[in-house]
């Protein structure tokens, strides 16, 4: 499919020597790139009609500049395309299928998107762009909400995911929320997360010990990040209000962990609204930044490669008649634990009964206990 015609070009006049401005390939008039595969592409959506009307038709993309005028580490191989901005449709739709069209095309060419968004409501057509992919997706959601909102009432900024959940054919295997502060959440809604073995990791449970989150990262494929689950303080701007949320450097940690993982094909920053202070563009080009060092930082593990690359460990559990089998990388170090599942079901969730864990894990099932990722896989495999 030619996705050019749903772009804006754009007019790049700004950049330092050797900053990313040399190297970046952006759409100029008359001119979209021919995008190889293997590679990345970032462009702007400034879509806002469901969730703040008032910057309907408005855009404001200084993070080009700021992101521009960053300097690339000597490690970047990949080619980094700009496509520009992605037209917003006559209808709210036009644009939900312009993204969805743009995602698929990109992802089954082995480029990873980067969208950097107007409202959140768009995480749901770029799910809708690994529909055709034939296989089950995760989604794993930087935010302090879970935006479930009602099916009754359509989809809105902070209500979609009852949209994804409610979708057919479904293809939505595990969902993750990173970032969850208490008050903001429904018991109804926690109770449905345990009921489908979601995965929720509270704020102060991720300030405690950051090593909680990271498998919940890698073992994403789309990764978005609200941009209003951060600090007030490191994120100025009248939409930007809450007094606790994530720092800057930890959004920036986050951003080089997504980037990192081999199972990740997607990036969504979202929430990214017009006239907002400068620093908030900086932050944007600098999440940019470290999910592409991210990218660049990549060690070939799961899917990317045999189990014969790993070294394997077997646990013994009373309460199951095979053992707990772990995974350790021998390139990068990290684990992944074995989660059965049915062979009629071998090709739908074959990319989901190995699933990232870390060291603690394995520790917990030499103590004769069931490491709750592995439980909730177990689940939803069974």
């Amino acid at each position: 499919m030619d996705i050019s015609y749903f772009f804006q070009p754009i007019e790049i006049d700004f950049f330092k020597d050797e900053s990313i401005a040399s190297m970046i390939i952006s759409h100029a008039e008359g001119n979209f790139p021919e995008i190889e595969k293997g590679t990345i592409a970032l462009f702007y959506c400034p879509e806002f009609r469901n969730g703040s009307e008032e910057y309907h038709g408005q855009s404001d993309t200084r993070f080009r500049e700021e992101f521009y005028n960053l300097f690339p580490n000597a490690n970047w191989e990949k080619k980094i395309y700009d496509l520009g901005n992605l037209l917003p449709g006559e209808k709210i739709e036009d644009t939900y299928f312009a993204l969805s069209q743009v995602a698929e095309e990109l992802i089954k060419q082995d480029v990873i998107p980067i969208i950097i968004g107007g409202t959140q409501d768009l995480l749901f057509p770029l799910y809708q762009g690994y529909k055709n992919l034939e296989q089950s997706v995760n989604i794993t959601t930087i935010d302090s909400k879970m935006d479930f909102g009602s099916p009754d009432i359509g989809i809105y900024n902070s209500g979609f995911l009852s949209q994804i959940l409610t979708h057919t054919p479904s293809f939505l295997f595990n969902y993750s929320v990173i970032g969850l502060q208490a008050p903001f959440i429904k018991q109804s809604e926690m109770d449905l997360f345990e009921k489908l073995y979601f995965d929720t990791l509270r704020l102060g449970e991720f300030n405690a010990d950051f090593r909680k989150a990271e498998p919940l990262i890698r073992n994403a494929d789309i990764l978005n990040i609200d941009l209003k689950a951060l600090k007030s303080s490191d994120l100025k701007g009248k939409e930007y209000n809450s007094p606790n949320g994530f720092y800057a450097e930890q959004a920036c940690q986050i951003a080089k962990y997504t980037g990192v993982s081999d199972k990740v094909s997607s990036f969504g920053i979202f929430n990214y609204f017009p006239g907002i202070a400068l620093e908030a563009h900086q932050l944007v080009a600098q999440l940019i930044w470290y999910f592409i060092d991210g990218i660049a930082d990549r060690k070939g593990d799961f899917p990317k490669c045999a189990k014969t690359e790993y070294k394997k460990f077997m646990v013994h559990h009373e309460a199951f008649e095979n053992d707990l089998i772990f995974y350790k990388s021998n390139k990068s170090e990290r684990w992944w634990m074995e989660v059965p599942h049915p062979i009629k079901e071998h090709t739908r969730y074959d990319r989901h009964h190995l699933i990232p864990c870390n060291q603690d894990d394995y520790e917990f099932a030499l103590k004769n206990e069931i490491p709750d990722l592995w439980w909730r896989t177990y689940q939803k495999l069974k």
